[in-house]
């Protein structure tokens, strides 16, 4: 692969600032620049790397204000995250296109298998499950009974789907995902023990969804928990029984989503969020890290943080006040001291 700075700006609609033959071989963070690279700016905070990068050319947006002499050539373009992150996808990305079945997996005679699959050594697939055309499944895998694989899923290694799941096309499933173990789900008992409540439903994940390694999707008690299209999940993220997610929601490492709970479309939930069950979150949310979330989010487009969660601004507001305590403890214990002297004399 060779490309030029001028490649790029023609392919997105984009200007170049320097050398509009500047040769680009690899892709580099901007930090951490090097001859021939392709870097790009996004972020504010990595703005004093723009000078002093030794990439040969960077992405940074059309209206980014040029404060003094850059070495790099500059390539302007609407979103330059995206613009690199397209390019990683055409040129740079590893691509998966085994095929074939190893003889050391375990398929079931009563399974279909579609045309151009890779199944790995040491797989298991169970009975009556459909394996739709150009599935990956990597080596350690467990399929259940019934389930359906979605055309151009990739499922790595030491993935465990359990009975009668369904999952669409395009998706990803990292290591050590298990999708489909039963919810948590006990009801309690005159004294004090635990009868278990069968977990009877499904698990349905819609396509170009992709579950990070380590992170559970329980089944439903009855029905189905829902994984709509374009959902993006971390790694070690736990989603409980009937839940529903929509659609291009993304949920960051470590965050906990607890039974019946329903979250709109296009949500942003930060790492270590706890959601309680039970409740709805409005399209468009945005949870910052490390927040609990106890109640039904009815507004949509709402940004909030802390916990237990309210709106950014007044979280802010509250965190300013916090730190100013300290200082105020002390003048409370000054006046104190001097009401103290004063009831003396």
């Amino acid at each position: 692969m060779l490309l030029k700075s001028i490649d790029i700006a023609e392919m997105y609609n984009g200007e170049v600032h320097g050398d509009s033959n500047t040769i680009i071989q690899s892709l580099c963070t901007i930090e951490d620049g090097k001859l021939n690279g392709l870097a790009f700016l996004a972020n504010p905070k990595y703005t004093p790397y723009l000078y002093e990068t030794k990439a040969s050319v960077v992405l940074i947006s059309k209206d980014f204000p040029i404060e003094k002499p850059v070495k790099a050539t500059l390539v302007k373009v609407e979103n330059p995250y995206a613009v690199f992150t397209d390019i990683l996808n055409r040129y740079f990305s590893k691509k998966i296109d085994f095929v074939g079945v190893s003889s050391k997996a375990q398929i079931d005679e009563t399974a279909e298998i579609g045309e151009d699959v890779f199944i790995d050594s040491f797989v298991r697939i169970g009975k009556g499950v459909v394996i739709k055309n150009k599935v990956k499944i990597f080596s350690h895998t467990y399929i259940g009974d019934y389930s359906v694989i979605g055309e151009d899923t990739i499922i790595h290694s030491n993935v465990t789907i359990y009975d009668q799941t369904q999952i669409g096309k395009y998706c990803i499933i990292h290591s050590g995902a298990v999708i489909g173990a039963d919810g948590f789900g006990f009801a309690p008992q005159k004294d004090g023990t635990f009868m278990k409540i069968p977990q009877i439903g499904n698990v349905i994940i819609h396509d170009k969804v992709e579950i990070g390694a380590n992170s559970c999707i329980d089944r439903a008690t009855l029905g189905s928990t829902i994984i709509h299209s374009g959902v993006k999940i971390d790694n070690l993220v736990q989603i409980a029984h009937n839940c529903v997610i929509g659609e291009n929601t993304v949920l960051a490492a470590q965050s906990g989503v607890s039974g019946s709970t329903k979250i709109g479309k296009n949500c942003m939930i930060g790492g270590q969020v706890g959601i309680v069950g039970h409740i709805q979150i409005a399209d468009g949310t945005q949870i910052g890290a490390q927040s609990g979330v106890s109640k039904t989010i009815k507004n949509k487009g709402s940004v909030l943080r802390g916990s237990p969660a309210q709106d950014l601004k007044a979280q802010l507001k509250l965190e300013a006040l916090i730190r100013q305590l300290p200082e105020l403890y002390q003048k409370i214990r000054e006046l104190e001291n001097q009401i103290q002297k004063i009831q003396n004399a």
